[in-house]
């Protein structure tokens, strides 16, 4: 008995891109890769259903990384602040005491 074949994501995305582009029929792909024309009807109303989820995940992806770039900002300016009270503590630390370490 012959087990399925799994397919890559990236695999399914060329087959169906090289159609909707017009680079080679669905026919031809079938037969270069021993598919079905079912398999890829379903690999391209797969694409089509859930192509919006795409541009969803932009959306989520932009908002990710205005909070990263918000959280690089607050340890920049805590690092500048912890700097600047290093330096205020040495400064009022009597200068005898700072010899005799």
């Amino acid at each position: 008995m012959q087990k399925h074949r799994t397919f890559k994501p990236e695999f399914k995305a060329r087959i169906v891109l090289q159609i909707l582009k017009g680079e080679k029929s669905a026919a031809q792909l079938c037969r270069e890769h021993q598919l079905s024309d079912q398999l890829i009807s379903n690999w391209k109303n797969h694409l089509f259903d859930n192509a919006r989820l795409l541009f969803e995940q932009t959306r989520d992806l932009s908002a990710e990384q205005a909070r990263l770039a918000e959280l690089e900002r607050m340890v920049g300016r805590l690092t500048m602040e912890l700097e600047a009270a290093k330096k205020a503590s040495l400064l009022l630390i009597p200068p005898s005491r700072r010899n005799a370490k």
